[in-house]
């Protein structure tokens, strides 16, 4: 759905737009290609868009100047294998993918993952960029005003795909914290699910939204995830400034108050246990499991390590279990720390 959407603002800024679906994608570029409509965005896109199926992804290669790519994490290692034989120096990458991975030694962020999953002779000479900040598909597709971050380690190449696609709704901040950067478009997604806890518990206990509702808890749970956010980032390599920015607050705040990520906390607030909130949730991708998964299988290591002492992340701890073993949603307040002590 973001790769989608990212095509509106190209378009409107006059370039030729090639949409290519992956294997899973097939319904969808049938639809756009008979009538240029989503099904998953419920809108009709420009007819300037034009849509490829995986198997004619080299006549669409033919010409481009940068690959935009938008699969999810979980698809990040296929990708790089597809996209292998159109892969040139001189032909940026720029990614909207969200997520960590571990490989039993140290947390990477997915543009490092796509680049060492390059071969050898590519990986030495390819920078993937990525864009992070607070940005719904839905919203952007509609040409609502959204800030975004593109994070890349070559500022020259920030500097040129932001003068491509930046301008009018769709303004672009560019960054070379791409460890931080990323790691709050990645961490985000589990902490918005915390904070989306209190709508469900209100909701369960007979609340409707409004001015009194559970609000004094999300706002303690939010502020206690900036502060396991910037120990995380810290932790793998970036900048805590990043998280009191567009990739921290700012990407936080609009999954919790529009993402699906948000919607699927509060389904677990409501008591509903993960299997059905699962079900409920139609398919959609739900990076914060992801996350979740892949913070625990790295937690032990770091601990072990000193990186991160005993009840740093009470925050983090619960909504592992909450998510990952159906445990009910308590929320640790007596664990938490006020204030940020990265100092």
């Amino acid at each position: 759905m973001m790769g989608s959407s990212l095509c509106v603002p190209l378009v409107d800024r006059g370039h030729e737009v090639r949409l290519v679906g992956t294997h899973l994608d097939a319904d969808i570029i049938q639809s756009l290609k008979s009538d240029h409509v989503h099904p998953k965005l419920k809108l009709e896109l420009p007819s300037a868009i034009q849509p490829f199926y995986l198997e004619e992804l080299a006549d669409a290669m033919t010409g481009a100047d940068a690959i935009l790519l938008g699969v999810s994490s979980a698809g990040v290692a296929w990708s790089a294998t597809a996209i292998t034989p159109y892969v040139r120096p001189e032909r940026p990458i720029l990614m909207v993918s969200k997520g960590l991975s571990y490989d039993g030694r140290e947390l990477s962020v997915l543009p490092d993952v796509l680049r060492y999953a390059l071969p050898a002779e590519l990986s030495a000479s390819i920078f993937p960029a990525a864009v992070a900040g607070p940005c719904i598909a839905g919203e952007l597709a509609r040409r609502v005003e959204t800030c975004v971050v593109f994070t890349g380690r070559r500022q020259l190449e920030l500097d040129r795909l932001k003068a491509w696609i930046g301008g009018g709704y769709y303004h672009v901040f560019t960054s070379t914290d791409v460890l931080g950067v990323e790691a709050c478009a990645a961490l985000k997604n589990a902490y918005a699910m915390g904070i989306a806890f209190a709508a469900g518990l209100h909701e369960k206990a007979g609340g409707a939204p409004g001015s009194i509702a559970s609000h004094n808890y999300e706002a303690a749970v939010f502020a206690q995830a900036i502060v396991e956010m910037q120990l995380l980032v810290k932790l793998i390599g970036g900048s805590p400034n990043s998280v009191v920015g567009l990739p921290g607050v700012g990407d936080l705040n609009v999954t919790c108050n529009g993402g699906r990520t948000g919607r699927f906390g509060r389904l677990l607030g409501m008591g509903l246990g993960v299997e059905e909130s699962i079900r409920r949730m139609e398919g959609a991708t739900l990076e914060c499991l992801e996350i979740l998964g892949v913070l625990r299988r790295a937690l032990p290591a770091l601990k072990a390590a000193g990186a991160v002492r005993e009840g740093q992340l009470p925050l983090l701890e619960h909504m592992m279990a909450v998510a990952l073993d159906d445990a009910p949603v308590a929320m640790p307040f007596a664990a938490f720390q006020p204030m940020s002590r990265l100092s």
